[in-house]
């Protein structure tokens, strides 16, 4: 009896342990969090590129605990400001952070003599 009290104990330890392991923290997602994430992404991500003006537009999207972040290069301010209106339209977006730099225009070079 003393040996099957020693098991359920160890048991009872073992799934506590395990329980804790799946559990978030503020720097670590918990595995529901991380797939709450990946769905938030590819929705941003379809919506971008159902958007005409964006579509062709490389914008990279994260997201952690709802926060979404977006970078990459753009043509313009105003597609900044789409994506962002876009992106905040999504259901589970807590917020959005905006890294995206407008492209600089391409210096053409000057030809020698």
């Amino acid at each position: 009896m003393k040996v099957f009290n020693l098991f359920v104990n160890f048991l009872l330890v073992s799934l506590l342990v395990s329980f804790l392991g799946c559990a978030s923290t503020s720097k670590q997602e918990g595995t529901g969090e991380y797939f709450d994430d990946s769905v938030i992404t590819a929705k941003v991500k379809a919506e971008i590129f159902k958007d005409a003006s964006l579509e062709s537009i490389e914008i990279n999207v994260e997201t952690f605990k709802g926060v979404v972040q977006l970078s990459g290069f753009v043509n313009s301010q105003a597609d900044i400001n789409k994506a962002v209106a876009v992106t905040r339209t999504v259901k589970g977006v807590t917020s959005v952070k905006n890294s995206m730099l407008v492209k600089q225009p391409k210096k053409k070079a000057i030809e020698g003599c």
